[in-house]
């Protein structure tokens, strides 16, 4: 059977492949509120709760490779397995979320 979830990874895992991956595209699942208060550097903002989020998503290269994130890695898992199953080939999960990233983060 065809697995629909995106590959879940640790924060150390997604932030090397991040940095090898020179065509890699990183969205923030979570809300503009939460975006603002800190996120991963380069990081586009795609609310999941915004109603034009699928329409928003199916714009995108289907062929580039995504990493995902938001607070815990529950939105992003389930915005990873939309994303999947529309068509998208690579779709990464920071599994703990932007709760687990050890590293800098922009406002």
């Amino acid at each position: 059977m065809f697995d629909n979830s995106p590959i879940n990874l640790k924060s150390s895992e997604f932030s090397q492949k991040l940095k090898e991956d020179k065509e890699g595209v990183l969205l923030d699942i979570r809300t503009p509120g939460e975006y603002s208060q800190g996120h991963i550097p380069n990081s586009t903002l795609m609310d999941i709760y915004n109603p034009s989020f699928v329409e928003d998503i199916q714009k995108l290269d289907r062929d580039k490779n995504y990493y995902l994130y938001c607070r815990s890695g529950n939105r992003s898992h389930h915005a990873g397995k939309m994303m999947k199953k529309l068509g998208f080939k690579t779709v990464y999960n920071l599994k703990s979320g932007i709760l687990g990233w050890g590293e800098t983060l922009e406002t």
